[in-house]
C-alpha cells in the first residue's frame, strides 16, 4: 500500500467514523445494497467501534440474479434499464430498506473496472432512500481507473450522500 493509499484509507476512516456520529446522535440505523464495491462501504461502517446499533445489515448483490432474489428486483427493470443503472440503484436501496429494520440505506451499481463493449467503465449509480423522504441519487463517472480507486471513490460518495440524508433527519 502505498503513501496515497494510507492517506485515502485515513480520509475514508474519518469520513466514516464522521457519518456513524450523525447516524448514531439521530438515533438512525443504516442498511447497504452493494454490488461494485462488494461489501466495502459495510465494512467501512461497522468497522467503526461504538456504533453497533446505527448499522442494521448490508446484502452483496453483485449478480443479476442476486439483485432480484435478495432485494426484490424485478427482471424486466433490469432487462429494460440495465444492471448499472439509475432506476436499478434506486430498486436496490428501495429492497434494502424494505428487507431490514434500518431508517436509511443505500445501494450501489456500477462497473468499478473495465466494463462491456457498450459499458463505461467507472460508471456507479448511487441512491439513498428513508421511507415516505425524497431520495437522493448520483451518478459518478470515475473512468478507466483502477478497480480499487473506483471503489473507494464510490464509497466516499455513498459517505456524502448517507450524510445528506442524515442531515434531512435532523431539519425535520
Amino acid at each position: 500500500m502505498g503513501v496515497s493509499d494510507l492517506a485515502e484509507a485515513g480520509v475514508l476512516e474519518r469520513q466514516t467514523a464522521t457519518v456513524m456520529e450523525m447516524v448514531a446522535k439521530a438515533g438512525l440505523s443504516i442498511a447497504t445494497a452493494e454490488s461494485c464495491t462488494g461489501g466495502l462501504l459495510a465494512a467501512l461502517l461497522t468497522d467503526i467501534k461504538g456504533f453497533s446499533g446505527s448499522f442494521d445489515r448490508g446484502f452483496v448483490t453483485y449478480s443479476e440474479q442476486s439483485k432480484r432474489q435478495m432485494l426484490g428486483i424485478p427482471g424486466n427493470l433490469i432487462r429494460m434499464h440495465g444492471v448499472v443503472s439509475r432506476d436499478v440503484a434506486l430498486r436496490m436501496a428501495q429492497g434494502a430498506l424494505s428487507r431490514s429494520n434500518a431508517d436509511l440505506s443505500i445501494g450501489i451499481t456500477g462497473f468499478a473496472g473495465p466494463a462491456g463493449v457498450r459499458d463505461e467503465a467507472g460508471l456507479v449509480h448511487l441512491a439513498v432512500v428513508a421511507g415516505a423522504r425524497p431520495a437522493i441519487v448520483r451518478e459518478c463517472h470515475f473512468g478507466l481507473a483502477e478497480r480499487d480507486v473506483v471503489r473507494r471513490r464510490t464509497v466516499r460518495a455513498a459517505l456524502e450522500m448517507l450524510e445528506e440524508m442524515v442531515v434531512v433527519f435532523q431539519v425535520e
